[in-house]
């Protein structure tokens, strides 16, 4: 299949041409073997119409995502977001080209509400009716998309998405605005979008009809939208960017649930983070015996630390009451033991970083990890189910 991508430049066109390639080359294995993906023709401002002539006599199917979001003078939406579409569908035509084609609108082609007087919202109207005309004159198969307010990686920030201005912001300590954080957006993921694309490819795209900005799913519906989208506050926004911001210093790692919006906003925040705060230092606590290292909280789920003994040194002969930890030995040879404290029976596993195990330290065991070797150090990643507290240690000095 050879897709031609218009707007190939933008924030969408970016991340889809970015999976589409991965399909060409045979890196995605994500959307089944029947999805083949022979050439990619990206369209720009640099382009020329000539280039455009050609792809379009050559191309299987078109994503339309070409649009104009700030322009100097309001005329200018009607030629950058009707204008073009005319150009693309009269140069298919001009091939007799019947590929499908997908069109990205706005929300505010509705109308409706306070998009009611939106010029912008007028001219993705104009197109989304372009395109249906385009079908029925043609035959050909179109998907209208009306997305609501997009964020992810690349989106460009200080332009039309408070997302990424907010997260350009707060990941290089520059000031925002928020002057009414009760307000709610609607909000769609990058990744959630270009997986809607890739359905689009295998002709399995979602179909509704509007009333108003809500949503009707409907199999034979005009429209087409994405099933997956967030409803979230400016101030929910800002607290948990906050909240991402202070990770290097208190090591947390937030309640970032599989398909949540904190785990998509996290994932965007990061890639705002400037080259100096890629990289961050973490306190080793070092002594003689070698260095103890915390590297990871999490809210409910305890801490990963890294420890580190150099040679012939023993360290732990405690135990716990309900604190447990799991001893993997990264690098060295060691011996780890424990001893049930009402009992003279000791367990023992000798380990190696040639032969990586994960040791549970057992509630009511006391227990040690000792360095066998007389040159090396022993690295060992310890998971423990509970973030240390001074105050409550549940810490218990034993010799095993």
């Amino acid at each position: 299949m050879k897709i031609l991508v218009t707007g190939a430049k933008g924030f969408v066109g970016k991340n889809l041409c970015a999976e589409l390639k991965n399909v060409k080359e045979g890196k995605s294995k994500c959307w089944g073997p029947e999805l083949v993906v022979d050439e990619v023709f990206e369209y720009d401002l640099g382009n020329s119409l000539q280039e455009l002539d050609e792809w379009c006599s050559k191309c299987d199917f078109v994503f339309n995502l070409a649009g104009v979001n700030r322009p100097k003078e309001t005329s200018e939406f009607m030629e950058g977001n009707f204008g073009f579409a005319s150009t693309l569908l009269d140069t298919l035509k001009k091939h007799k080209n019947t590929c499908p084609v997908m069109l990205s609108s706005s929300q505010q082609a509705s109308l409706t509400g306070r998009f009611g007087n939106s010029e912008y919202g007028r001219s993705k109207k104009a197109g989304e009716e372009l395109f249906f005309a385009y079908s029925e004159e043609t035959g050909a198969k179109v998907m209208v998309y009306r997305f609501p307010n997009l964020f992810g990686k690349w989106c460009r920030p200080n332009y039309n998405s408070a997302v990424a201005t907010f997260c350009n912001n707060i990941a290089n300590d520059l000031p925002i605005t928020v002057n009414d954080p009760s307000v709610e957006l609607e909000l769609l993921y990058i990744d959630d979008l270009v997986a809607e694309m890739m359905s689009c490819l295998k002709g399995d795209e979602h179909h509704c009809e509007f009333e108003g900005l809500d949503v009707l799913p409907q199999e034979d519906g005009r429209y087409c939208y994405v099933p997956t989208t967030h409803k979230i506050t400016l101030g929910e926004i800002v607290d948990l960017l906050h909240e991402f911001a202070t990770q290097p210093q208190t090591l947390t790692i937030p309640e970032i649930p599989e398909g949540s919006f904190a785990k998509k906003l996290y994932s965007t925040y990061l890639s705002y983070l400037p080259k100096e705060k890629v990289a961050f230092p973490l306190k080793m606590n070092v002594d003689q015996r070698g260095s103890f290292t915390e590297l990871v909280h999490t809210l409910n789920c305890g801490q990963v630390s890294i420890n580190i003994s150099k040679p012939g040194i023993t360290k732990g002969q405690h135990w716990h009451h309900t604190k447990w930890e799991f001893f993997i030995v990264v690098a060295g040879h060691g011996l780890i033991q424990e001893r049930k404290i009402d009992s003279d029976e000791v367990i023992e596993f000798e380990v190696s970083g040639d032969n990586i195990q994960c040791v549970h330290m057992l509630p009511g065991y006391t227990h040690n990890i000792i360095n066998l070797s007389d040159t090396e150090n022993l690295v060992t990643v310890m998971y423990c189910n509970e973030i240390f507290n001074p105050d409550k240690p549940d810490t218990y000095f034993e010799m095993v």
